[in-house]
């Protein structure tokens, strides 16, 4: 996906780029493209009124396999935000064994801060390589630290030098062992802190590691490697020297607030249609400790205090045994808006194998391009696939577009298994499509366990 600026992504430009890699979805394309751009609009207002704008949150409400988490995976990338992903049945409520719901806010900010640090790491890089360099070139010529003013040795000296920098440049040296020095961090051994109440816990063994870190501080480890490793070891430690990390994090932290995306999957899971019994207990108890993370609250992270009010959330469910309405009223007002996807037809199965950027067909055809094989398919062979798939998703469990990953393993277990030991050009046709599926398919125990 091309980089573009926030500023550039009016709603039909994010649809557009989203139409590269899922197929139809229109209603959920545009409900995740206007909450997007209205973060840039909010962007703009000016004064307290500002603070007050809160992101719509968004409910997806279809079955497996339709395109849910690719659309918001999608969407996080095109606008380079933080996104996490977390199951809503990960969660317990305060007090069972499982995690906190404010863990995956500390998850989120610590993806935040490694996709800043790699920023800024990209824009120190080149320096860093410099630095390395010199640092290699004085372990292969060490200069010695004679005090001698001879202008004819010192020439001689930098002749050498410029000499060997070339041949450096040129990849002569790669294989050559050298010893470095690099900073490692005292090994801690780190600490867990188990405890019946999660989120606190959990937090508070990061901040004891770190501080048993700082307090060890860090030494000098001498190892001997191959110049082509010592490059990357020492321009990645270099370009951490050359790195201001308060900025770092303050980066983080702000583009998390601001620009943060979750997407809560299986959220129909903690719906309750009964009350009051067994597991419906806990299954509020999560969504009550859930709301005030939604409604906006402040977690703790090692790198500072996240205010959650401005993340966006985006929940997802098929909600087959429950309703959206089965969860409780004050959750249920934390997302506005509801969307509801479309089951795939055959036609959708036969766009998704061969439009998107990244069409199943074409990975597999990648995929046998590294052995010199040239894989093509007839478009009666798509066309069966497609049917053979949405016969199957009907026959037995409905999982969407995910069946096209188990057909079409099974469609070409031989040839990945025989490869490159094979013809280099390979034509799957409907007759081989057939001979490959049309038992398993007729059988429905065979498709069950099969396909």
């Amino acid at each position: 996906m091309e980089e573009v600026s926030l500023k550039e992504l009016m709603p039909k430009e994010i649809v557009k780029e989203l139409n590269k890699f899922v197929i139809g979805q229109d209603e959920a394309k545009r409900s995740v493209a206007i909450a997007l751009r209205n973060r840039w609009r909010r962007q703009q207002v000016k004064g307290k009124l500002k603070d007050e704008i809160l992101p719509n949150n968004i409910i997806m409400i279809g079955p497996t396999g339709v395109g849910k988490t690719e659309i918001a995976r999608r969407l996080a990338n095109l606008s380079n935000a933080p996104f996490i992903k977390v199951e809503a049945t990960k969660f317990t409520e305060i007090g069972y064994v499982g995690r906190d719901v404010e863990s995956m806010i500390r998850d989120l900010t610590r993806i935040s801060y490694r996709m800043v640090e790699k920023e800024y790491e990209d824009r120190v890089w080149k320096d860093a390589k410099k630095i390395a360099e010199e640092r290699i070139l004085d372990k292969l010529f060490p200069v010695p630290e004679s005090k001698t003013t001879d202008e004819l040795e010192k020439e001689r000296i930098e002749k050498t030098r410029s000499k060997l920098q070339k041949m450096y440049k040129d990849r002569k040296f790669e294989d050559k062992y050298i010893e470095i020095e690099v900073s490692q961090q005292q090994a801690s051994g780190g600490i867990s802190i188990m405890g019946p109440i999660g989120g606190d816990m959990e937090g508070a063994g990061d901040f004891f590691n770190d501080a048993i870190s700082s307090l060890m501080g860090k030494k000098k480890k001498k190892q001997k490697t191959k110049v082509k490793d010592a490059r990357r070891i020492l321009t990645q430690e270099e370009a951490q020297k050359l790195i201001d990390k308060s900025k770092v994090n303050q980066e983080a932290l702000d583009r998390v607030e601001n620009n943060g995306i979750v997407f809560l999957d299986e959220i129909d899971k903690i719906a309750s249609n009964e009350s009051g019994r067994g597991a419906d207990v806990s299954r509020q108890g999560v969504q009550r400790d859930l709301l005030p993370i939604v409604e906006g609250s402040t977690v703790n992270t090692k790198y500072g205090i996240v205010k959650t009010d401005h993340i966006l959330f985006i929940a997802a469910g098929s909600f087959s045994k429950t309703k959206p309405s089965d969860l409780i009223p004050e959750l249920q007002g934390r997302f506005p808006i509801r969307v509801e996807l479309d089951s795939l037809s055959t036609n959708d199965f036969v766009q998704i194998l061969t439009h998107p950027q990244n069409a199943l067909l074409k990975q597999y055809q990648a995929l046998l391009k590294a052995e010199k094989i040239e894989l093509t398919f007839t478009k009666e062979a798509i066309q069966t696939i497609a049917e053979k798939s949405t016969e199957v998703n009907t026959k037995t469990e409905n999982i969407g577009a995910r069946r096209l990953h188990t057909v079409l393993t099974q469609i070409l277990e031989d040839l990945m298994f025989n490869a490159p030991d094979v013809d280099k050009k390979i034509t799957i046709d409907d007759k081989k499509v057939h001979s490959s599926l049309d038992k398993i398919v007729m059988d429905e125990d065979l498709s069950r366990y099969i396909l």
